[in-house]
């Protein structure tokens, strides 16, 4: 099933047995802290982190009922699958209590989530969840929930432009929402770019400039994954940036100078149009093209890779793209 079949079964009760999987990462922790918030289960949890999994403790646990009269919430995450013999045996000790709850969080290949899929059905009193890159229409619902569980008084423009600044990315929308809500006074569009633009924006638009004029971009790179940037955000931005090179070339091919509000809308400052336009009378459009199959291949290669090659994978296209520009 998918995030809004999921939000409904949460709203009759929280499902006991549960794998989640996809290509969001945040969903995976946003669950894991809603299952434990919900349970009051911080103190008596079992959690098993990579490869840290123990099948032997983590059925013991299951096994047992509440040292204090709670629940007992096991928490197994990895980007390895489990053995479906040791999998069934942990549903069913799952399923054997009704205190008991069970959280999978896989990270690893879709050919071995398919595999973990089968035994999250009807017949094990199981679910499987899968989560997407988030859209417009998600990255504002899920802004509208924490303003509302904040009583943050921010207009609809405001947000709008709080979700197109930092890219639809959930973990910094969810921070800077946090930071915004200690604020006594109406949010408005000004607030986003005087405590919000400076956090990530900017260094995207610094990184994807100096990556299209073959610098170093690896401690700009580096600085965005700590603020909470991940490597699928970070390949829609250039996607996205490419796409406006292209826009720009075509444009002034046509009518031999820029004119961004006509490009792309709305008006650049003066500055990054003319570094816009100078990037896309440089670059020829063949390269161009070969940058953006680049992308699409990096793309399909790190959604099938673990969790722990995702970045490697990514640095890995960036070197490929310096080599072509």
């Amino acid at each position: 099933m998918y995030q809004q079949e999921f939000e409904k079964l949460l709203k009759e009760g929280l499902p006991r047995v549960v794998l989640l999987y996809g290509e969001n990462d945040f969903f995976l922790d946003y669950y894991k802290k809603y299952y434990i918030e919900k349970l009051q289960a911080k103190e008596e949890l079992l959690e098993h982190l990579y490869d840290t999994y123990n099948f032997e403790q983590a059925r013991n646990y299951l096994s047992q009922g509440s040292l204090f009269g709670g629940t007992n919430l096991y928490i197994l995450r990895s980007d390895k699958r489990v053995p479906k013999k040791e999998l069934e045996i942990l549903i069913e000790s799952t399923n054997r209590n009704p205190s008991n709850y069970f959280l999978y969080l896989f990270e690893g290949s879709n050919r071995d989530v398919k595999s973990l899929v089968s035994s999250f059905g009807k017949k094990n009193s199981a679910i499987a969840v899968r989560f997407f890159e988030a859209n417009y229409r998600q990255a504002n619902e899920f802004a509208l929930k924490i303003v509302k569980e904040k009583g943050i008084n921010i207009a609809p423009y405001a947000l709008n432009h709080l979700l197109n600044t930092l890219n639809f990315n959930l973990s910094l929308i969810e921070k800077e929402l946090e930071k915004l809500s200690i604020l006594n006074e109406p949010i408005e569009a000004h607030h986003i770019d005087v405590l919000v633009y400076s956090t990530a924006p900017l260094a995207v638009e610094k990184a994807l400039i100096s990556l299209f004029k073959k610098e170093d971009i690896t401690e700009t790179i580096n600085h965005l994954i700590e603020l909470g940037e991940d490597v699928f955000s970070l390949l829609r931005a250039i996607q996205r940036f490419l796409q406006q090179l292209f826009l720009f070339n075509a444009y002034i091919r046509l009518h031999g100078a820029p004119n961004s509000k006509e490009i792309l809308g709305y008006q650049l400052p003066k500055f990054i149009e003319n570094e816009r336009a100078s990037l896309a009378t440089r670059i020829k459009p063949a390269t161009l093209l070969k940058v953006y199959q680049i992308l699409l291949d990096a793309e399909l290669t790190i959604k099938q890779s673990s969790s722990s090659q995702k970045e490697t994978l990514f640095y890995a296209a960036l070197l490929q793209i310096r080599r072509i520009l």
